[in-house]
């Protein structure tokens, strides 16, 4: 796969394993291919990084029980499918 090969769709898809260190060796050199030229999928992995960071440091706490709620549930329907 090459960076010629990566539309921005499939660069956006591998962004979760890009972030979390899961991309075989061949699917990370074509990412960060694309990333070199494509400001726009460089900006998006950049607020995901920040995102995760954010999220990351939230303590249970810090939401309000229905605003809990309703991340749970969404985050449940995604799974689902």
């Amino acid at each position: 796969m090459s960076y010629e090969d990566l539309p921005c769709q499939q660069a956006v898809e591998l962004v979760t394993d890009y972030l979390e260190v899961a991309l075989n060796v061949e699917q990370l050199a074509a990412l960060e291919r694309h990333l070199a030229w494509c400001e726009w999928c460089a900006t998006y992995v950049e607020q995901m990084r920040e995102t995760v960071r954010i999220v990351g440091s939230l303590r249970k706490q810090d939401l309000p029980p229905p605003v809990m709620d309703a991340v749970v549930d969404a985050y449940r329907e995604r799974q689902a499918g």
